[in-house]
């Protein structure tokens, strides 16, 4: 956006809550957000808690740009197809965490987790696969944590169950290059995540050829309209996807799903189905394997359920602060 709104205004117009995890993800059981009611509408400010405030900024510039203004960019479609998204949960409980997101046909599992072993996630692959059938599909996630040899071993052992693509599996774009020319001849593509959204230069790993598409986040990208750019300029598809948001954040990722000239992939916004609870009466949760592209009502009650306590409440009020500091500055 042009011109930043007041910060008097924003913290005004700021609303900060808790909500439960239906299972440990990232290694939190709660996950905590600011809204903000902002003339155009809701927006969300959730970067994790260990982000420092530059990158944060980069959300709060986010949250503002839709809460303050609408994108000009046209919509294309007026649903999102999702995946299902699979923490590192035991093998009994992979049912019942599926079966939140209804009839989704993908789902995304998280590998590669402290204390898990390639065995850990053989057993959760086959398992899911399974539980999915021979026409659904699979995608893997290892956040950067293997080295190349690893990251080759890994793609080797786990290609028998059908692999549409391994995202960041390792942690920097020349190893994700490397990767990519190893396992040319195996029909598994290679995703950047946070290549693209951690990058001073999210455009570095589309000139190496490190990966076949990009994972797209609206909020650490700085925005609708940003992100659109970065994948004009990318030449690559791309997968819209969260960070575990509340609906409203979420509803941000479909805005800019919905204006992608092509969607080939299904999209990581399925994860309200994570959350025990919500703060609107809708929430965003998969139907038949979609989401609805639209602004998420909140729920006045919803947002007094969910408040978070005085001490948290003040921590994130003190953040925005700190990352408004930093986007003024910019």
């Amino acid at each position: 956006m042009d011109a930043l709104p007041e910060l008097d205004d924003v913290l005004a117009r700021a609303h900060v809550v808790s909500i439960p995890l239906v299972t440990r993800f990232r290694g939190v059981d709660r996950r905590e957000a600011v809204l903000l009611d902002g003339p155009a509408g809701f927006s969300e400010f959730s970067p994790f808690v260990e982000y420092p405030d530059a990158e944060a900024s980069t959300w709060l510039a986010a949250a503002l740009d839709f809460g303050w203004r609408d994108s000009a960019a046209a919509k294309v479609r007026a649903s999102i197809p999702v995946n299902a998204t699979l923490p590192a949960v035991p093998l009994d409980q992979i049912a019942s965490v599926l079966s939140r997101f209804g009839e989704c046909r993908t789902v995304k599992i998280k590998v590669a987790e402290r204390g898990e072993t390639l065995a850990d996630d053989e057993a959760r692959v086959r398992e899911t696969r399974r539980l999915l059938g021979p026409a659904g599909r699979i995608r893997l996630d290892a956040n950067g944590a293997w080295t190349v040899d690893e990251a080759e071993h890994a793609v080797r052992a786990l290609e028998q169950f059908d692999l549409e693509y391994v995202e960041q599996p390792c942690a920097t774009v020349p190893e994700l290059a490397e990767l990519r020319r190893r396992i040319h001849r195996i029909d598994v593509l290679v995703a950047a995540d946070e290549s693209v959204r951690k990058a001073a230069d999210p455009l570095a790993v589309a000139r190496a050829e490190a990966a076949d598409l990009l994972v797209i986040k609206v909020a650490p990208l700085g925005g609708i309209d940003r992100a659109l750019a970065i994948v004009a300029e990318s030449g690559l598809p791309a997968v819209v996807s969260s960070a575990i948001d509340t609906s409203v954040g979420l509803a941000m990722g479909a805005e800019l799903a919905a204006r992608l000239p092509a969607l080939p992939f299904d999209c990581g916004l399925g994860t309200a189905a994570l959350l025990t609870d919500d703060v609107t009466a809708a929430p965003l949760r998969p139907v038949d394997g979609t989401i609805a592209v639209g602004r998420v009502p909140v729920d006045a009650d919803a947002l007094q359920r969910l408040a978070a306590d005085p001490e948290r409440t003040a921590w994130w009020r003190e953040r925005l602060t700190r990352s408004y500091a930093v986007l003024s500055k910019g």
